[in-house]
């Protein structure tokens, strides 16, 4: 299985905390590939600086650390995301979304709102 975390997944897997049975073995399972998005380091970073958001001050390295692929983001991948119906509003949402139609990734998240954009999803 080929795996993109949602921005509140990985918090929630790196706080080791909030996430379904099903989510935790599959991002666990060594047989699968597991990504982070630029996009939800982007959004983490921002988030954080604003107050809004607690999150680990060394994301980078636990993200090296836990085995994830970092998916960057590319011209291709944000020319998709605009072209997007506008389901959802959320930007950084809408980068995931558009990077794991291309990419053919599973998003894992909570978000009901990715499933207007038949996306394949893991409950987080």
């Amino acid at each position: 299985m080929r795996l993109l975390l949602d921005t509140h997944a990985l918090l929630w897997w790196l706080a080791n905390e909030g996430l379904s049975t099903e989510a935790q073995d599959a991002i666990a399972d060594p047989a699968n590939l597991v990504a982070v998005s630029a996009a939800s380091a982007w959004e983490i970073s921002i988030k954080r600086s604003l107050g809004k958001l607690e999150a680990p001050d060394d994301l980078e390295h636990q993200v090296r650390t836990g085995g994830f692929l970092e998916l960057p983001i590319s011209i291709g991948h944000a020319a998709a995301a605009g072209g997007l119906a506008r389901h959802h509003d959320d930007p950084f949402d809408r980068m995931l979304i558009a990077q794991a139609l291309a990419e053919g990734l599973t998003i894992v998240t909570r978000d009901k709102r990715f499933t207007d954009y038949g996306v394949a999803l893991l409950p987080a």
